[in-house]
């Protein structure tokens, strides 16, 4: 039986380290401060975004919340974005996606300050990922870096397969993976003969977003696995990409739905909220 990773405690330590590193700041006379956008009242995001303001609240930082309307202009979210992007007292700006349709995503994302770009979304963010200068991280992907060392999985000259390709997890996920000195391969919906790379992997990293899809059928024995995906299943469970109870057995660790990779988004958010005060001094 594998390993459980455990994401719950794992994001505690980090939010408990963020905490202190915030109590010295204060010391200093530093205050961090987060603006969090939401536009339109999608139930998912209004979870996502209390989380946020809870961890806010418990590190000792503060936060903006504005909670605009559906019909809000991309203009109108645009000036509010610069006008955060102007202002000192804010470290970092966050618009939760995803953004109603009238609103151009890829828009919304470069025009926040890459100073301020705790998500690690803006092109300039990835792009100092992609050649190793400092910047921040997409979350998600830096997370699950941070469960691997904390769980003391050897990464440097593992196979690592990645499954899915998407700008938040996929691409940035890849990008970590080489940067620990994996050997990294990416897998997606148009690659051949899926199973047979996956079977190699010694770390699989799956982000799909198709629940309970990966079974043991494409795990080797003795692999990490870590699920990315958070569904919920016909009895209204929270379930995974990974179909846990057949992979459970074969892997030698495995990150379970819910509480594996889920709360370490948030810690990671808090980190990239710390770590800005550095980044814009």
């Amino acid at each position: 039986m594998a390993e459980l990773i455990d994401g719950k405690t794992i994001s505690t330590i980090i939010k408990d380290e963020c905490k202190e590193k915030v109590a010295e700041y204060k010391k200093q006379g530093i205050s961090i401060c987060l603006a969090v956008i939401q536009v339109g009242n999608d139930p998912a995001s209004s979870v996502y975004v209390n989380n946020k303001k809870k961890a806010c609240a418990y590190i000792g930082i503060d936060s903006l919340s504005y909670e605009l309307p559906e019909e809000t202009t991309q203009e109108e979210l645009l000036a509010l974005i610069e006008e955060l992007n102007q202002k000192k007292e804010v470290n970092g700006i966050l618009v939760q996606l995803p953004v109603p349709k009238h609103i151009d995503e890829k828009t919304i994302i470069n025009a926040i300050s890459p100073k301020k770009d705790v998500d690690g979304f803006h092109p300039q963010s990835v792009g100092s990922l992609c050649i190793g200068q400092p910047g921040f991280v997409s979350c998600t992907p830096a997370g699950i870096i941070e469960l691997l060392k904390r769980t003391n999985v050897d990464i440097s000259g593992k196979h690592c397969v990645v499954i899915g390709r998407s700008n938040i997890v996929g691409k940035p996920m890849a990008l970590l993976m080489l940067r620990e000195n994996a050997t990294v391969t990416v897998t997606h919906s148009k690659t051949k003969n899926i199973k047979e790379i996956t079977k190699q992997a010694d770390i699989l990293i799956v982000a799909i977003g198709k629940p309970k899809y990966i079974d043991s059928s494409y795990v080797k024995e003795g692999a990490v696995v870590i699920d990315v995906g958070i569904h919920r299943n016909e009895d209204n469970k929270l379930c995974g990409d990974v179909d846990f109870e057949s992979v459970e057995k074969i892997a030698s660790a495995i990150t379970p739905v819910p509480g594996g990779v889920g709360p370490m988004t948030i810690a990671m958010l808090m980190k990239n909220c710390v770590d800005s005060v550095l980044l814009q001094q």
